[in-house]
C-alpha cells in the first residue's frame, strides 16, 4: 500500500474516531506513520483529504448510477430503482461524518465548495443522472411519460439522504430494500 492510500486509510479511521474536527492532520500523519509534510505533499489540505476518503473509500454512487444506467431499457424498471435506492442510503450514511463535519466549519465548507466548483463535483450531479435514466426510460415506455423526471430523481435522492439522516437519530427496521422498494413503487406509480 503506498503512502497516499495510507493516509487516506488514516484519514477515514481518524474521522470515524474522532470526528472532522478531531481528525487533525497531525493525528492522521501519526496513523499513517508519515509526516505532516508529507501528507502535504500528497493533498494540498484537509478539504482535498476528506474529498479522497469520500470518494474512493466511501461506497460511492458512481458505480450504483453506472449499474442502472446499463440496465436502463432491461430488466424490472422498479426492481433497477429500488437497487439504486438501497445504494444511495447507504453511501449517504457513510458520508454523513464527513459531510456533518465539513458543513458545521465554515472555513472547511468554503474550501470544500471552492475545490467541488475547480473539479466539476458536487451532490447535485448524482440527481442529474439519475434524471437522465429516468428520462430514458421514459422514451423507452417503460415510465410514465408525464413523470417530471428531476423531481422524480429529486424525490428519489432526498428521500434516501432523509432515510439515512433518521438512522442516526431513531433506530429504523432494519429492512431498507423493502423501504426502497415501497418508496419506488410509490414514486413511478401511474
Amino acid at each position: 500500500m503506498g503512502t497516499r492510500d495510507r493516509i487516506i486509510d488514516a484519514a477515514e479511521q481518524a474521522i470515524h474516531e474522532f470526528g472532522i474536527a478531531g481528525a487533525t492532520t497531525k493525528r492522521i500523519a501519526r496513523q499513517a506513520g508519515c509526516s505532516e509534510a508529507l501528507l502535504y505533499k500528497h493533498f494540498p489540505g484537509k478539504e482535498a483529504l476528506f474529498l479522497a476518503v469520500l470518494l474512493e473509500r466511501l461506497p460511492a454512487l458512481g458505480p450504483a448510477l453506472a449499474r442502472l444506467r446499463l440496465s436502463e431499457g432491461q430488466g424490472d424498471v422498479a426492481a433497477n430503482l429500488t437497487e439504486f435506492a438501497v445504494a444511495a442510503v447507504e453511501f449517504y450514511i457513510k458520508a454523513s461524518a464527513i459531510a456533518s463535519g465539513v458543513l458545521a466549519d465554515p472555513s472547511l465548507m468554503t474550501g470544500f465548495r471552492t475545490m467541488l466548483a475547480k473539479t466539476g463535483g458536487g451532490p447535485h450531479l448524482p440527481i442529474l443522472a439519475l434524471a437522465e435514466i429516468i428520462g430514458g426510460e421514459q422514451q423507452a415506455g417503460r415510465l410514465d411519460a408525464g413523470m417530471d423526471p428531476q423531481a422524480a430523481a429529486a424525490m428519489l435522492m432526498g428521500a434516501c439522504f432523509h432515510r439515512a439522516n433518521l438512522s442516526y437519530f431513531i433506530d429504523l427496521p432494519d429492512d431498507t430494500a423493502t423501504w426502497a422498494a415501497t418508496l419506488v413503487e410509490t414514486l413511478i406509480r401511474r
